[in-house]
């Protein structure tokens, strides 16, 4: 009986391994497909490094209203609604509205007491903060409507604006721009560790994406808060009402056709999270909105690829020109691009790594056997530099299970190596970001600097895990405590 248990196993390791040749073909072919959503990606590194879009001064003055979705934030939105008052802009031609959204304590007050007009909303089934912008746009239109304002900003709670803030978004919207997300600074950036690898992010996410894509008028991202968009995009309501509104927003806007720019001048600031055990509930929280946003968009942005707006109106005949010609190429690559940063491109290769690499190869190799693979294979700068260290460690084994075993040890040394590799050389991006913003962030002293730039890939890794445990968790909304008591009068000191 053992024995034909035995057989069993091993003629079915015998045929898994036999499925290595094709399925390392298979997992290739799948890996350079997902490469064509990064390649332009270096392009827009160089661009800019040398560029951004720049805004001429405003010719009129345009009327807006505020929205702020706040939950038990009395510790900070005071500050924030000082920081709007301050604002160079006609303050006949700004009215704040706050939600307080199922608060405990004097929020609504606190909001009161500086001038917001401020509603409050008591349903707690319905948790994520676009429900509590949905509930706010309802009121407006309601008591206002919507097309009184002309175009509506999106704050948190926590926020600061420097002075000129309305002014420097007034030169985008008076330029065209139907949605303008802006420059996010941090009021906390070297509390700790934590808080400085969102710091970095968001300075990374502005010399990486948004001034690249706002020079070539294609279409960036909104990142939550300290953005600008045009009364048309509210005219049915606010939809968005997923785990992370702002990535659904953006890839309904640019699926309907939209240029989603970026002002360098306009500059906030926001606080950060410095517990660890908030920062993983939150990064959870963002993948699996990550999912969302693509399960919901992201089939309507591959088929804007290639056959256009889906959403544009058929009946009517557009004559043909060269600016509704490159309108057209703006708008597809606008799509593709838009669905490059939704593809769940890190769970695809974990799986393909576990499938191929680590167990169909284990089987191969439990077939073929170990034949000289060495410890430290040149596969990148850190294990070529291991194996100019140590030399070459061959390992042999003959056909069985020692070999599937070190087949199993290798694959997960030379996996964890190289992402040790990687993470090292991911160092550089916190010491450029440094050295590109120094005349913006706050001053910090040098080590803290060192720290925070060997601490950086944590933000990385982080989001890897969080998105491999959001695909099978359930995640709920809830919300980020903010306690700072800095103020814009703090930061411009």
């Amino acid at each position: 009986m053992l024995e034909n248990i035995g057989q069993f196993f091993h003629e079915l390791i015998c045929a898994i391994g036999g499925l290595y040749v094709p399925g390392k073909a298979i997992s290739n072919a799948i890996l350079a497909f997902l490469g064509i959503f990064t390649i332009h990606n270096t392009l827009y590194y160089v661009i800019s490094f040398f560029f951004t879009r720049k805004f001429p001064p405003a010719k009129n003055y345009h009327k807006y209203a505020i929205a702020i979705p706040a939950r038990n934030e009395e510790a900070v939105i005071g500050n924030l609604l000082k920081s709007i008052k301050r604002q160079d802009y006609p303050q006949e031609l700004i009215t704040v509205f706050v939600v307080a959204d199922n608060c405990t304590d004097n929020t609504a007050e606190v909001a009161r007491q500086n001038g917001a007009i401020c509603y409050e909303r008591t349903n707690d089934k319905d948790r994520t903060k676009g429900f509590a912008l949905q509930f706010l746009f309802r009121q407006i239109e309601r008591d206002y409507g919507i097309d009184s304002f002309e175009g509506y900003f999106v704050f948190d709670s926590d926020n600061l604006l420097n002075k000129d803030y309305i002014s420097r978004m007034n030169d985008s919207f008076d330029a065209g721009e139907k949605i303008i997300t802006s420059y996010r600074n941090t009021k906390n950036f070297d509390e700790n560790w934590v808080a400085s690898t969102y710091a970095l992010h968001w300075l990374r996410s502005i010399r990486y994406r948004h001034r690249a894509r706002s020079f070539l008028r294609l279409a960036t991202n909104i990142q939550g808060t300290g953005f600008l968009f045009a009364n048309e995009l509210v005219k049915d309501g606010w939809n968005y009402t997923s785990l992370t509104e702002d990535r659904a927003f953006t890839a309904d806007a640019v699926a309907h056709g939209y240029e989603i720019s970026y002002n360098n001048e306009a500059i906030f600031f926001d606080e950060q999270p410095t517990s660890l055990r908030i920062a993983l509930r939150q990064r959870t929280r963002w993948s699996k909105g990550h999912l969302q946003a693509f399960k919901e968009t992201g089939w309507t942005l591959f088929k804007n690829i290639f056959v256009g707006n889906c959403y544009r109106d058929k009946s009517v005949k557009r004559k043909l020109t060269w600016k509704t010609f490159l309108e057209e190429i703006r708008h597809r690559w606008a799509a593709f691009d838009t669905l490059a940063q939704l593809v769940p491109a890190v769970i695809v290769k974990v799986f393909l790594w576990l499938l191929v690499t680590l167990f169909i190869y284990s089987c191969y190799q439990y077939t073929h056997g170990i034949n000289g693979d060495l410890v430290f294979k040149r596969s990148n700068w850190l294990t070529t530099l291991l194996n100019n260290i140590f030399g070459d460690i061959p390992i042999y084994a003959e056909p069985g299970i020692k070999a599937m075993v070190y087949s199993l040890c290798l694959a997960t040394l030379w996996h964890a190596l190289g992402k040790i590799a990687w993470n090292i050389k991911n160092m550089l991006i916190a010491v450029y970001v440094f050295f590109m913003e120094r005349k913006r962030i706050k001053k910090i002293k040098w080590y803290k600097k060192l720290l925070y730039c060997i601490t950086w890939p944590t933000f990385d890794i982080i989001y890897r895990y969080s998105m491999y445990a959001a695909l099978f968790m359930k995640v709920t909304w809830k919300p980020i405590p903010h306690t700072s008591k800095i103020t814009i009068e703090d930061i411009e000191s």
